[in-house]
């Protein structure tokens, strides 16, 4: 991280907490290691941020929209000029759960050989940060003034809609609790696909505000 530019760690629920041995281990980065921010939930290391890049190498059952390499660096790069950004990697054994991974707007995957693509967290970790230290200094080097764009919204305001728009659905009835099925697992995906803007979650949300008002007007 720190030959990249890049300090900021979050470390989710560790079985150990940085040490001596991390420290003696981190060659010269003591200081990532040292302020190294733990927290106990995923959702608690994602707050605030307004981009979140979940790294997976598995295929899953229900698609989410892709990133290479390059342009998961060229977005952060970008978008961290307006809020904070999140790259989230998993567990060294078996990644990053799929719960995890649906509160990610994308996913990255380094193409790797597919006969031998092996590629421990260290070294996904080291390939992403490259990246996005080659897309920070490009910019730099081209002089792109910070791009004016409408703001999005942060992790915590999507979630907060997401649970506003399953509880409309419940209320409508368009969501049985005794038969939920993957409903809102693929609404997320669609969302997170057109991925709007925090005014346009505003209107979202004062839509489900409506909603919920014409329903409880009926009883």
């Amino acid at each position: 991280m720190k030959t990249m530019g890049l300090t900021n760690l979050y470390l989710v629920n560790p079985l150990v907490k940085p040490d001596s041995q991390a420290i003696a281990l981190s060659a010269g980065a003591s200081d990532v290691i040292g302020n190294a921010t733990i927290v106990d939930t995923f959702d608690e290391a994602i707050a605030g941020c307004s981009l979140v890049v979940g790294t997976s190498a598995r295929s899953r059952s229900l698609p989410w929209p892709m990133l290479e390499p390059r342009e998961c660096g060229q977005r952060s790069a970008m978008e961290s000029e307006h809020a904070p950004v999140a790259i989230v990697f998993g567990r060294e054994r078996v990644g990053l759960t799929n719960d995890e991974l649906q509160k990610c707007h994308y996913h990255v995957a380094i193409p790797a050989n597919p006969e031998y693509s092996s590629l421990n967290l260290a070294m996904a970790v080291q390939i992403i940060a490259y990246e996005i230290r080659v897309a920070h200094l490009d910019r730099i080097a081209a002089h792109q003034p910070v791009a004016e764009e409408e703001p999005y919204p942060l992790v915590d305001d999507l979630e907060r809609f997401y649970a506003h728009l399953e509880e409309t659905l419940h209320v409508t009835g368009f969501i049985r609790p005794t038969h939920p099925g993957n409903i809102m697992s693929r609404l997320r995906r669609l969302f997170t696909r057109a991925r709007p803007e925090a005014q346009e979650l505003n209107i979202l949300r004062g839509i489900l505000a409506s909603i919920e008002k014409q329903e409880h007007g009926k009883h």
